[in-house]
């Protein structure tokens, strides 16, 4: 293992923050922009951020502030393996690492930010007796159903409907695929991180207070502990910077020229995020109706690339990467066909987007519910949110003509709500927003067990890298 100190002559500090991401480009990503905003609002703090020696090599070189370091700890199974297996080794093989990190680690962490699936993390912290902090990755709603309907075992196998708000709002099972039979392993790990969560001594949440109040409200009448909305965590500082990413595999001309030549609003943009994917005869169908239905499209995927350009005609462009945000924030692209992965999403609400939804895995039917159903800033690209509907091309057809039909009443109504929500994201983390003050309040109590754990004249990390065989 390998700790990547900060190039600074000398470093002294009394506040170290030790981070631990669900090792996924989901989970890594908010969390290191939450931490690139931690050191920006105090240069004091030191971050070491802890990724397996795959992701080290992944994302070691993407720009990041001088006391954000690196550490890594062994690779816990091949890339290729299934999903299921993948959780199963994070979930069992890395306890053990983490805990010699934490031996060989100076200084010492006074404070640790841990993805909140990884209850072995908040052990490790409590065996230690430092302060944890659980930051969960995706909506406040479905910590709801997991913490107070799946992990205490509240509904029978006949119930269809759950009250997933108190007395406020109702979803069919459909939307909370961990009560599936196939994800009986998955359910287990859920049910154990609701088991150690509330071990924790803070929570955080990547969402906006407005746009999940009433569960955010009921979740703090429940659960005793701080709880923090400070989303949204995406990339929002850099814009204005070239792209934040410099791997070169991942570059594919000029889309945002191509960008730049599209009409006002025109442009889908799709993305079916970085891990799951649709299935091979969904993918046809996609296909089929990209290039029948003369709407322009930027479409982002890693599979088949080069096919896919071939076949989608000349009114779309297909690449293996761009940056997201930035594409969503172009004046030409008019809706975003996605997932329903949380980051993307809320990147989605910054940009003032509307969205089709296709949920494929997970938290995603619940969040399409969300956009579709509580925001009203979207449509289903299927009928229901059954994650094994195929959808056929001339369906996908009608639908993106609609969707993408400007100047219909119904196309004005849901792009002047996505603009609403757009106000509301970019308010929350302004001055005086509602995640802005959290985020304040937060810096503010692991500042203060800082200063309660260290004397005031701290250890000096010095330069260099430090090895940890």
């Amino acid at each position: 293992m390998e700790v990547q100190v900060p190039s600074l002559a000398t470093v002294t500090t009394t506040r170290h923050v030790l981070v631990v991401p669900y090792p996924s480009r989901g989970h890594i990503n908010p969390m290191m922009n939450l931490c690139k905003l931690l050191v920006s609002q105090n240069t004091d703090i030191l971050v070491t951020f802890v990724v397996t020696e795959q992701w080290l090599r992944l994302i070691a070189t993407e720009p990041k502030p001088h006391n954000i370091r690196l550490a890594s700890l062994p690779n816990i199974g091949p890339s290729s393996d299934t999903f299921a297996n993948v959780v199963e080794a994070v979930m069992t093989k890395m306890e053990a690492p983490l805990e010699l990190l934490l031996h060989r680690l100076n200084p010492p962490p006074t404070t640790i930010l841990c993805d909140a699936f990884l209850y072995w993390a908040i052990a490790v912290g409590n065996r230690r007796n430092i302060p944890v902090a659980a930051f969960w990755t995706t909506t406040t709603s479905e910590l709801w159903v997991q913490y107070f309907h799946v992990f205490q075992q509240n509904l029978d196998d006949h119930q269809k409907l759950i009250d997933y708000i108190p007395s406020t709002s109702w979803i069919d099972r459909a939307y909370i695929p961990l009560l599936d039979e196939k994800n009986r392993q998955i359910l287990q790990w859920a049910q154990k991180c609701c088991e150690w969560l509330s071990k924790a001594q803070y929570l955080l949440l990547p969402s906006i207070y407005e746009l999940e109040s009433q569960v955010t409200d009921a979740l703090r009448a429940r659960i005793s502990m701080p709880i923090y909305t400070i989303g949204p965590n995406i990339p929002y500082f850099n814009l204005g910077e070239k792209s934040c990413y410099t791997n070169d595999t991942t570059h594919d001309g000029n889309y945002i020229d191509w960008l730049d030549g599209q009409p006002v609003g025109s442009v889908l943009y799709i993305s079916y995020g970085s891990f799951h994917s649709v299935s091979r005869a969904q993918m046809d169908e996609i296909v089929a109706a990209l290039h029948k239905s003369n709407v322009r499209f930027l479409w982002v995927t890693r599979e088949e690339t080069n096919r896919l350009k071939e076949i989608c005609g000349d009114m779309g462009l297909v690449v293996a990467w761009c940056d997201q945000l930035r594409v969503l924030l172009h004046p030409s692209v008019g809706g975003y066909w996605t997932h329903c992965g949380w980051n993307s999403v809320v990147e989605g609400v910054y940009a003032g987007v509307p969205f089709l939804t296709f949920p494929i895995a997970m938290d995603q039917p619940l969040i399409s519910k969300l956009i579709v159903e509580d925001w009203k800033v979207g449509w289903r690209v299927k009928k229901d949110d059954k994650l094994d509907t195929l959808v056929r091309r001339d369906e996908i057809v009608v639908l993106l003509r609609k969707f993408m039909h400007l100047d219909s009443d119904v196309g004005r109504d849901m792009r002047k709500r996505a603009k609403e929500l757009q106000d509301i994201a970019q308010k929350a983390i302004a001055k005086d927003g509602s995640s802005e003050i959290n985020f304040r309040a937060f810096m503010k109590n692991i500042l203060v067990h800082s200063e309660e754990s260290h004397e005031s004249n701290g250890p000096q990390v010095q330069n260099g890298v430090e090895k940890l065989n």
